[in-house]
């Protein structure tokens, strides 16, 4: 089975039932006589029936036990409603890969780890937001404070040297001596306020740098990356400036991890994460985007440029021949594949970054280790047809 199964289109399929597919060939009329119209209500069961008759097809040609999960996750899948499930099981079928419930397990604990990232991230931000107002607030009291010691300080002065006032100029001059000593204290404590927002502050820089950092190679992690490559694209659009992007995938990884064990692995990811690192600078930003997955940002830089110096690094990564010091045994020759696109050559940045992504897999099936330029048939949905 592929991805563009019949049995499992999503435009034919549910949206065809839907009304926003087209129509299928065995249902058309060939009669010029209008059918009769069929009741709301046995269009909804007819309906029900096919999305149930859909949604059983895809667990049994994935063998999945009928589980309120599974159920869930083939809704999901033939609806659209969650693209980026779409997009794993989508590209786990091209690479004939099982669709198994391990898989699909392990596919939403990432999910959840993700969604979990980005509320932190939320509540971050509007910490953020309250303690730059707060820091504003304490800031201006703490000014209009010095600014009213300063003018009290100066007529406490003026009432001191009054000599001829009598008892009641004495009386008003001590209140404000008073006065003068609780401004200073609420100065002062003002002062430490302003020192504790901003050591708050640096604080929550750290925690959001640690949020957006991937731990085990120390490159930005996918959520920072998301929002490196908006503002990226938005920025290059406006400076009519060209901004490619490029999927990278280290060959045979599991391999690695099955004879070397998960600390060598660990050692390689880092390996090939450093290598990337290398060619980033403030016109090219590189970021782990999962497991053995990488993403690289040229902003700047025409495709064939950006196919040219990613096509280097991996010649000069592959020419290395490593050795597990823990073993001492070889690793042999660790290489990547990858795709590139041109961003603006899509309907959007997510079409771009689909294209990549299937550019990355044509060169996974054209043998490993080599880059692959994405087309434009690579940008569509995989429920479009290419063109013939």
């Amino acid at each position: 089975m592929t991805v563009h199964d019949p049995s499992l289109g999503r435009s034919g399929g549910l949206l065809g039932w839907l009304g926003l597919g087209s129509k299928p060939v065995d249902e058309t009329d060939s009669s010029t006589d209008a059918a009769p119209a069929v009741p709301a209500r046995e269009r909804r069961q007819s309906l029900r029936e096919r999305q149930l008759d859909e949604i059983n097809r895809f667990l049994a040609t994935h063998q999945l036990e009928v589980t309120a999960h599974t159920l869930s996750i083939a809704h999901a899948y033939l609806t659209s409603a969650d693209p980026h499930l779409v997009r794993l099981i989508d590209r786990q079928v091209q690479t004939r890969k099982p669709v198994t419930i391990e898989w699909l397990d392990e596919v939403f604990l990432r999910n959840t780890s993700e969604d979990e990232v980005k509320t932190l991230a939320d509540l971050m931000q509007r910490l953020e937001t309250s303690i730059d107002e707060f820091g504003k607030t304490s800031h201006d009291a703490q000014q209009a404070t010095s600014e009213y010691h300063s003018a009290l300080e100066e007529h406490v002065g003026e009432l001191e040297q009054v000599t001829a006032a009598g008892a009641v100029i004495s009386e008003l001059a001590s209140i404000a001596k008073v006065m003068l000593k609780r401004t200073r204290d609420i100065e002062k404590q003002m002062l430490r306020s302003e020192a504790q927002t901003r050591a708050l502050r640096r604080r929550l820089d750290e925690a959001k740098r640690s949020a957006e950092e991937d731990h085990l190679t120390g490159l930005p992690n996918r959520r920072a990356f998301e929002s490196r490559f908006e503002a990226e694209y938005r920025e290059a659009f406006a400076a009519a400036e060209p901004l490619c992007i490029a999927f990278c995938d280290i060959d045979h990884f599991k391999l690695v991890n099955d004879t070397h064990g998960h600390d060598a692995g660990d050692r390689v990811l880092k390996l090939v994460a450093d290598s990337l690192a290398k060619i980033s600078d403030d016109r090219c930003h590189v970021a782990r985007h999962g497991g053995e997955e990488f993403v690289v940002l040229f902003r700047d830089t025409p495709v064939a440029q950006a196919y040219a110096k990613l096509d280097q690094l991996r010649e000069t990564l592959a020419a290395r021949r490593l050795v597990n010091r823990a073993t001492e045994q070889p690793f042999g020759q660790i290489t990547f594949s990858g795709g590139v696109a041109d961003a603006f050559a899509f309907a959007d940045r997510r079409s771009a970054l689909k294209a990549a992504d299937t550019a990355l897999y044509r060169a996974k099936q054209a043998g490993r280790n080599r880059i692959e330029l994405a087309t434009t048939e690579d940008g569509k949905p995989a429920d479009q047809p290419a063109a013939a």
